[in-house]
């Protein structure tokens, strides 16, 4: 899948892309990442791709235009590659909250996207009227641009493509998976078996695969509970949780050890 990015800081990607357990997926061409900056289509001698906003008020407004037609040649070099067309996402804070299903949406998407990282005080909105498909946040707050969201998404795409994780089973049981019911994962531990005083849960020690198996699940629950509970009421709603999950819940508020 391709995905075309638009951004006045194509240089941010560089080490992004080279780095870590993802960059098999755009090394390999799983996914394909392409910069583009709109500057490059702006017009005189600085190429200047914002002004002031009209009403007054602090800050630049990106352009419409060099965005436009940044998004042209984008299409352009899209058909004439072959590839198929694709949405225009924008990176915003009115946009719909990233989640795991729309990573996954994403992730089987084989047209992939155009990704828009927006600076300044945002883009004139006739631009976003007129091209963007999608908005997408990734919280109640606000960044200095869209290239760390981004490179969220990115990452998330990536590290769900066939052979990018050493394990193909391992992100089945990352938090908010299916695999999970969309609860929380559970706590790891690794070697030495007691560091600095603290030792590992008994339970992982066992070499009871069962045993172990209930005890993570009691602990992910417990974890989604304190943290989470929404998600819990979510996983309850869609009929997720087995009579024992249910059970482990009703007596989680008087276990000091889960409710501390």
């Amino acid at each position: 899948m391709r995905f075309d990015v638009i951004t006045l800081f194509p240089e941010i990607f560089s080490p992004f892309l080279t780095s870590g357990v993802t960059r098999r997926a755009y090394e390999s061409g799983l996914v394909e990442v392409r910069l583009w900056n709109p500057r490059d289509f702006a017009d005189g001698n600085y190429r200047r791709v914002d002004d002031r906003p009209f009403g007054g008020g602090p800050g630049m407004v990106m352009l419409a235009e060099p965005l436009t037609l940044c998004l042209e040649s984008i299409r352009a070099d899209r058909a004439a590659c072959g590839a198929p067309d694709a949405p225009t996402v924008l990176f915003s804070p009115v946009g719909t909250v990233l989640s795991h299903a729309s990573v996954e949406r994403w992730s089987a998407s084989s047209s992939g996207a155009v990704l828009i990282c927006g600076r300044y005080e945002g883009l004139d909105q006739r631009f976003i009227d007129t091209h963007v498909d999608h908005q997408i946040s990734l919280g109640d707050f606000v960044l200095s641009g869209g290239e760390i969201a981004a490179m969220a998404l990115l990452d998330a795409v990536a590290r769900l493509q066939p052979g990018v994780l050493n394990d193909e089973g391992s992100h089945q049981m990352d938090s908010f998976n299916p695999a999970l019911d969309g609860l929380l994962d559970c706590p790891h531990y690794t070697r030495p078996e007691t560091w600095r005083g603290q030792s590992v849960p008994p339970e992982l020690m066992s070499g009871n695969h069962a045993h172990i198996e209930r005890w993570r699940r009691e602990q992910g629950l417990a974890l989604t509970q304190r943290q989470r509970p929404e998600l819990v009421r979510a996983a309850r709603r869609a009929g997720h949780l087995s009579k024992s999950d249910e059970a482990f819940l009703a007596d989680f508020p008087k276990n000091p050890d889960l409710d501390s």
